[in-house]
């Protein structure tokens, strides 16, 4: 999907060069993965404590 984007050419290039990506098609893929990324784990550590597994390891592991 073509998209025009009005980005400042300092900021593609630092970018580029910060994390190797070799064009700005990967650099943008990339980041807005990593963006995605961040959010998801956000969201998970927010449920951190809120949920009660009511789990027996040992059961589950056929030990008794």
């Amino acid at each position: 999907m073509r998209t025009t984007l009005d980005i400042p050419k300092k900021l593609i290039d630092e970018a580029m060069k910060v994390t190797g990506a070799k064009t700005k098609s990967q650099l943008i893929r990339d980041a807005l993965q990593q963006q995605i990324d961040h959010e998801k784990r956000k969201r998970l550590i927010s449920h951190k404590g809120t949920i009660d597994f009511d789990v027996d390891l040992d059961t589950l592991r056929d030990r008794k």
